[in-house]
């Protein structure tokens, strides 16, 4: 190889290591955007892809403004080791997340290290009826054991518990408030989940059992009055399914998702 050849191999590794050196977080945003098909963007990105932060956001509106998802920013650290296929990701979000969580393992199979995220309750509503004409606030936060997540195709295989409690939670529709605290926790066995909804105090009571395969939402339940609340959350439950009287004459409400 000539003298230039070898310069210009030299020049051509100098830029490489300045650009992987100083990536800026900035252009992470457009590729969370491809992956998430435009649902999610990261907001205000600072720092390189080694080192940065940035709030999550959804979709960007017609004049560009990104809307927080979550509260606070998320700060990330990623090991340059990934380059040679082992991943090392540190996030944390003192306003979001109960204690920083790591991503560790390779490029298509990672461990997640056990921590809790705080939800904004209101966007249960974009799962669409009933919960959208409900418009349900509360304090949400979905906690989890350990996770083995593995990258299949274009979705993620993971394995583990996941918990989402719901407290004092509330709705538009009801004078009552709160109307109860529930605890829906999923058992992951790849791109399946088993679920149990369960009450833990307050006058609505929910209950049931359903599964997600690869997505799809199967649940069967029934919600109701605790005694001496069947009159004032009447119109509540009539907007969440059909009645159906039990062998004790009382009315519960059916609560079917296929």
């Amino acid at each position: 190889m000539t003298r230039f050849g070898l310069w210009l191999l030299a020049a051509l590794l100098g830029v490489l290591v300045t650009v992987l050196l100083f990536f800026p977080a900035s252009w992470m945003s457009g590729l969370v955007e491809k992956q998430t098909a435009g649902r999610l963007t990261l907001g205000d990105a600072q720092g390189t892809l080694w080192r940065g932060s940035a709030f999550i956001g959804g979709a960007a509106s017609s004049n560009g403004a990104v809307t927080p998802l979550l509260p606070g920013r998320f700060a990330w650290k990623l090991s340059p080791l990934v380059l040679f296929g082992r991943v090392d990701l540190e996030l944390a979000n003192p306003e979001a997340l109960a204690q920083p969580v790591n991503f560790r393992g390779s490029w298509r199979q990672w461990q997640l290290s056990p921590s809790a995220l705080l939800l904004p309750a209101d966007g249960l509503a974009g799962l669409g009826a009933p919960l959208n004409t409900l418009a349900p606030s509360g304090a949400m936060k979905l906690s989890w054991s350990a996770l083995e997540l593995q990258a299949q195709g274009n979705t993620v295989a993971i394995n583990g518990r996941t918990t989402l409690e719901m407290a004092d939670m509330s709705s538009k529709l009801s004078p009552i408030k709160p109307l109860g605290s529930y605890q829906l926790a999923l058992d992951w066995r790849g791109q399946q989940a088993q679920l149990d909804l369960q009450s833990l105090k307050g006058p609505l009571l929910l209950s049931g059992k359903g599964s997600l395969d690869n997505g799809r939402l199967q649940f069967s339940g029934q919600a109701q009055a605790a005694d001496g609340y069947e009159q004032s959350l009447g119109n509540l439950l009539n907007l969440l399914g059909q009645r159906r009287p039990t062998n004790d004459g009382k009315n519960i409400i059916a609560l079917e998702f296929r």
